[in-house]
């Protein structure tokens, strides 16, 4: 039996390093796509039969060459994840709209390129599954988040109209997935563009390995929609019963948290625009920095 071959944006770093290191030790067939091509070319190496390349999902024209050159490397694909994204936070009108439009080319734009490529690809091939990594800010918003929050909210609407297409082709063979994660302890929050004046706290983070092993699981069973953890249930559940107070409280509490008492910090547009030299593990610093300020006295 042939092994399958999975396409992986957003690979050089959190969710997507890990997925490829698990995948390659099962014996898949990777092709690996990020921007920083000194950290794809180790890692390609790493995972064994894999290839890496260079490519910004924000531009179509690149996510074409990808899905070329893991046709001329493996001559098939059967998955394609999802996963590069990025992130501006802060009022929305202190984020420069050319930020906020970035965040919609890569996050929005990179999953809608990737799902047309691969959407194709599945149709002539007969089957294939197709994971998009949203996140619960595409299902409960939070202020300061609203790029990022729009960005995710239209990828889970595409999974579900392209769930509906595929079932009035009758096409089983062909599952799309979204996955819905909290915020987790990835390299994401070393590399956001941060508008707020204030150093990020995100709450609750969920393990990263954790939401690596619920991504590996979907390439072997797919389904339509995951949520990750105790925290991701109970938001889900909270805002079925009531999405006011749901986004009510979470409103609040982001207010409380993210500016009221969070530490001040100096404005920095991250890897919106050109990669980040920081963050290249699965996991990230935001944990440790998380630490360090709440044993910091208060004045």
């Amino acid at each position: 039996m042939l092994a399958r071959t999975v396409v992986i944006t957003g690979a050089s770093s959190g969710f997507g390093r890990g997925v490829a290191l698990s995948l390659a030790a099962q014996g898949y067939n990777l092709v690996l796509a990020a921007r920083r091509s000194h950290l794809l070319e180790p890692l390609a190496k790493e995972c064994g039969n894999a290839i890496a390349v260079n490519c910004d999902v924000g531009n179509p024209d690149q996510m074409e060459k990808l899905a070329a050159a893991a046709i001329a490397k493996f001559n098939r694909i059967d998955v394609w994840i999802n996963n590069a994204g990025v992130a501006a936070l802060g009022a929305f009108e202190d984020i420069p709209l050319a930020d906020h439009l970035r965040v919609l080319q890569t996050n929005l734009g990179g999953a809608m390129a990737g799902s047309h490529i691969a959407m194709r690809h599945f149709r002539r091939s007969g089957g294939g599954t197709l994971i998009n990594v949203a996140a619960m800010l595409g299902r409960t918003p939070a202020p300061y988040y609203a790029s990022y929050c729009a960005s995710k909210y239209g990828i889970i609407g595409l999974c579900d109209a392209l769930r509906q297409e595929v079932a009035t082709h009758g096409q089983q063979d062909i599952r799309i997935c979204a996955v819905l994660p909290m915020a987790a302890d990835t390299p994401f929050f070393d590399h956001v563009a941060n508008y707020t004046g204030h150093s990020l706290q995100p709450f609750p983070i969920t393990d990263a390995d954790e939401i690596v092993a619920a991504i590996v699981g979907l390439v072997e069973s797919p389904q339509d929609e995951l949520t990750i953890g105790l925290s991701a249930t109970a938001a889900t559940i909270a805002e079925r019963l009531s999405q006011t107070i749901t986004h009510g409280m979470t409103g609040a509490m982001t207010q409380l948290l993210q500016i009221e008492q969070a530490p001040e910090s100096p404005i920095d547009e991250g890897n919106l625009h050109r990669p980040a030299m920081i963050g290249t593990g699965v996991h990230g610093s935001i944990l440790q920095r998380l630490d360090v300020e709440r044993q910091r006295p208060s004045h």
